[in-house]
């Protein structure tokens, strides 16, 4: 087997899919990218079992074939190439593959593609369409939220859930909880389900450069999700997700408005003198002033800030992980945003204030710390 394809364009679509691949395999055969060649077209797949991405390139071939190639040595000799035309010699019998470039010659040995795991078959599927621009944007403020802890594997994914007027992903690891909807994006039918963030990594570092549409198909078990060129299937985290509306309080009668960055900027100077156990900040809000502190009593550090602010409601003090806050601001849009409250032992809610876009709908919640008086 023989085809042509330039440097640039495989490195670049290499390097797309290469996310997929884990560090340490279960199988030997997953430490490689499978390239199936049908005549013009060249079909590259990366799989860990759990999640498969697959991509099509133009090439120059008059072959059908396959063969698994390492992928590590792959791509470490294509990002030194200059952009040229590649010419692939497979050996299809002892699987050895011959790179020929404008410098030289590569040797390396390949493996038996129909050895590579097969993609799953999304049987009784369901589908949508979703903007790519919209999908991303909840990738993007949502996956932060997302938790860790491998006893609560529900909460390491984002949970979609599909309305015919709306479409919420949600977020928490208990700490810190996002709830994003959009009313522009909508399904034929409601459901559920949990995407595991590994795939929602790939597909947010994809998205960026991608217009148009999405296509999603669903069942109990996989999510796959298609566009341009590029094709991603997922297994789907088992399990019932919290009732995250529970946690949300409903009643804040303490409401804040301050500009966002000028908050953001304090909460990260100011931070640098936390405690680098709790990441401690205290906020201590009395008629338009907050004023930011932060200490450490272990080295004797402390710093405070103040901003001039809109609040409404009865002077107080809370504390919060600087941290989550910091993530929080960051992913918020708009100038100014509203922290609203109830208690300093109750969750603090953060929105925009000024959203410009009507048919996004986005809420942050964040626990407080408690504070050494």
């Amino acid at each position: 087997m023989k085809f042509i394809v330039s440097s640039t364009t495989l490195l670049k679509q290499l390097q797309a899919v290469n996310g997929v691949l884990n560090s340490n395999n279960a199988l030997p055969i997953l430490e490689n990218f499978l390239f199936e060649i049908d005549k013009n077209q060249l079909k590259v797949s990366a799989s860990d079992l759990e999640t498969t991405m697959t991509t099509v390139i133009a090439i120059e071939s008059k072959d059908t074939g396959n063969i698994a190639v390492p992928a590590k040595l792959l791509l470490e000799t294509l990002k030194t190439f200059a952009d040229q035309p590649l010419t692939f010699n497979i050996d299809p019998k002892k699987f050895g593959i011959e790179i020929v470039s404008d410098y030289g010659k590569y040797k390396l040995t390949g493996h038996n593609g129909d050895e590579f795991p097969k993609l799953p078959n999304i049987d009784s599927a369901t589908s949508l369409d979703m903007d790519s621009a919209i999908l991303g944007s909840a990738i993007n403020k949502t996956i932060f939220a997302t938790g860790n802890d491998e006893l609560r594997p529900v909460m390491s994914g984002v949970f979609c859930q599909l309305a015919t007027d709306s479409i919420t992903f949600v977020a928490t690891d208990a700490h810190k909880l996002v709830r994003y909807k959009r009313t522009d994006a909508k399904a034929a039918a409601t459901a559920s389900f949990i995407i595991p963030k590994k795939p929602l990594t790939l597909l947010k570092n994809i998205l960026g450069g991608i217009t148009g549409n999405v296509k999603i198909e669903y069942n109990n078990t996989n999510a796959f999700f298609s566009f341009e060129n590029t094709n991603l299937v997922c297994r789907l985290i088992d399990g019932k997700y919290p009732n995250y509306d529970a946690v949300i309080p409903k009643e804040n009668p303490n409401k804040l408005t301050v500009d966002r960055l000028a908050f953001l900027n304090s909460i990260r100077r100011v931070s640098i003198f936390s405690n680098k156990t709790t990441h401690q900040v205290r906020l201590k809000i009395a008629g338009s002033e907050l004023s930011i502190s932060a200490e450490d009593l272990d080295f004797a550090n402390e710093a405070s800030e103040r901003l001039t602010c809109q609040y409404a409601g009865e002077d107080m003090e809370i504390g919060f992980n600087s941290r989550f806050l910091a993530e929080m601001l960051s992913n918020l849009n708009g100038d100014n945003i509203n922290l609203e409250m109830s208690a300093p032992n109750r969750a603090g809610i953060l929105l925009p204030s000024d959203n410009d876009n009507k048919a996004e709908d986005i809420l942050m919640l964040v626990m407080p710390v408690m504070l050494n008086s």
